[in-house]
């Protein structure tokens, strides 16, 4: 697969983020720039179990317009942690002109304390369809129908395969399949015997 369109995103350092990079893709195929922690190296931010709070950048960024910048948690701190972002994805949209900061929440068991330089997330910049809502005096029927919120179970459809309960089901018991093959027998003979 070739590399995607580079789409370029004007970025504003902050004071407080003077000498911190600029966000980062860790591998060569990453979706996400790792974006990073602009508290004070004197004071760092500590999240207690339960507890939400709103972490500094030092970053504007000015996307193309069309575009918005997902921020999302990161894997590892959400797994190891119980840290993940609170309005998971947050939305920026490409006229925001403030400071990008990170709800983040500790869902874990014990404080979490983020330094100064420490990767907190992550930005995607996707681009977007805008929609014209049309409205109408009903929907379309489909099969679904208004299912929903586990309306079609949790178990994987593997094609061609059936459990023992579901053939049962589906043919009958032995006893069921014995009377239809003596019934199936006797309009056999019965029709042979009208010749």
């Amino acid at each position: 697969m070739s590399a995607g369109k580079v789409l370029k995103v004007g970025v504003v350092r902050l004071p407080h983020a003077a000498d911190l990079p600029l966000p980062a893709y860790q591998s060569d195929e990453a979706a996400g720039l790792d974006i990073l922690a602009a508290v004070d190296i004197d004071t760092p931010m500590t999240i207690q179990p339960g507890e939400r709070a709103l972490v500094p950048t030092g970053l504007i960024l000015e996307l193309p317009r069309g575009s918005e910048a997902q921020v999302r948690p990161r894997s590892g701190l959400a797994f190891k942690h119980g840290l993940t972002v609170l309005n998971s994805p947050g939305t920026i949209d490409s006229d925001y002109r403030g400071e990008v900061k990170v709800l983040l929440v500790n869902l874990g068991q014990e404080p979490f304390v983020i330094r100064r330089g420490e990767r907190i997330a992550q930005i995607v910049v996707a681009t977007l369809t805008r929609i014209r809502l049309a409205e109408q005096t009903s929907a379309r029927r489909t099969r679904r129908g208004s299912g929903g919120f586990g309306s079609t179970g949790t178990a994987a459809a593997v094609t061609g395969v059936t459990t023992k309960a579901e053939r049962s089901t589906k043919s009958g018991t032995k006893t069921d399949r014995a009377k239809r093959k003596t019934t199936a027998q006797a309009k056999a003979t019965t029709r042979r015997k009208s010749r």
